[in-house]
């Protein structure tokens, strides 16, 4: 009489491949929700913590079903291998926001000017959800991203205002910035003492002195009318810009200063959502400059 032998099947396994491939469509399902769509990060957020706890659940499962197989050779060695892969890509994601969130401070403000930093033009407002944060910026986060990011510094360039305003709104637009509000533009435009005069408005030789007008002197800034990081010849522009494959939201504020013969560039870039910005923005801001050096190629100064 022949004995068949039927293996048994791990159900371990078989729930750990639907499990696992519900994960990956759930994180998937947001990331595109978030990216192209109307999903704001406090869910996006939430989704994919919900999804990475359910990749460690087909993990588990997975580990099981393998345990299984290898004791008494039960069905499911495919089925967990399956959920093994599907559970990577969530789990993966996952394991480098905590890893950065962990290795870089807890803020979500950063800017070249610590003591000073350049005022919003429309100071961001965003419903934060569950992800609570403090609304301002404390001296302790200014400390905080100094000692995390000491090679975040300013751009000083041997050039003119406009110049350099030119420069800086051709690498905001191939950054993908997408400027919102601005202010003290015209402090880019030609100063009308260095224009040229035109020969119909030149005053005739044998014209009496007393018929030039008397010029008249600048109105003088009442102290305390500019916010603090803001002069009257400055120029701000504020902008949105989001990260290339997730979407994350960032607001981004650019600083022109002019200094004698110099103009001094600032940035500021802050995350719409959340305490910690995961190092993107010391990231970003870093891109811009570079982008802005070579924009600039041959008038950077110290």
């Amino acid at each position: 009489m022949m004995i068949k032998y039927e293996r048994p099947t791990s159900v371990a396994a078989r729930w750990a491949r639907r499990i696992a491939r519900f994960a990956f469509g759930l994180f998937i399902g947001a990331l595109l929700a978030h990216r192209f769509g109307p999903l704001v990060t406090p869910h996006f957020v939430a989704l994919v913590v919900l999804s990475a706890g359910l990749a460690v659940l087909a993990v588990v499962l997975a580990i099981v079903g393998f345990i299984r197989f290898w004791q008494v050779a039960a069905i499911g060695g495919i089925a967990s291998f399956v959920a093994l892969v599907y559970a990577v890509v969530p789990l993966a994601s996952a394991g480098f926001a905590l890893g950065e969130y962990f290795s870089k401070p807890a803020i979500y403000d950063v800017s070249t000017d610590t003591v000073t930093p350049p005022p919003w033009i429309r100071p961001p407002d965003a419903q934060q959800g569950w992800l609570k944060r403090s609304s301002e910026v404390t001296p302790a986060d200014r400390e905080a991203q100094i000692v995390a990011y000491p090679g975040l510094t300013g751009r000083r360039y041997d050039g003119a205002l406009d110049r350099v305003f030119q420069g800086v709104k051709i690498v905001a637009e191939n950054t993908g910035i997408s400027i919102v509000a601005q202010e003290g533009v015209e402090n880019a435009e030609a100063d009308l003492e260095d224009m040229a005069v035109k020969p119909a408005d030149a005053a005739p030789a044998d014209s009496d002195p007393g018929d030039v007008p008397i010029p008249l002197s600048r109105p003088e800034i009442v102290p305390g009318e500019m916010s603090p990081g803001r002069r009257s010849s400055d120029i701000l522009l504020q902008g949105e810009w989001r990260t290339l494959i997730v979407g994350f939201r960032f607001d981004v504020l650019i600083r022109l200063r002019e200094e004698a013969e110099t103009t001094f560039v600032d940035m500021r870039v802050a995350s719409r959502y959340g305490g910690h910005d995961l190092g993107l923005g010391e990231a970003f801001a870093n891109q811009f400059l570079h982008a802005l050096d070579a924009e600039l190629l041959g008038i950077a100064g110290d």
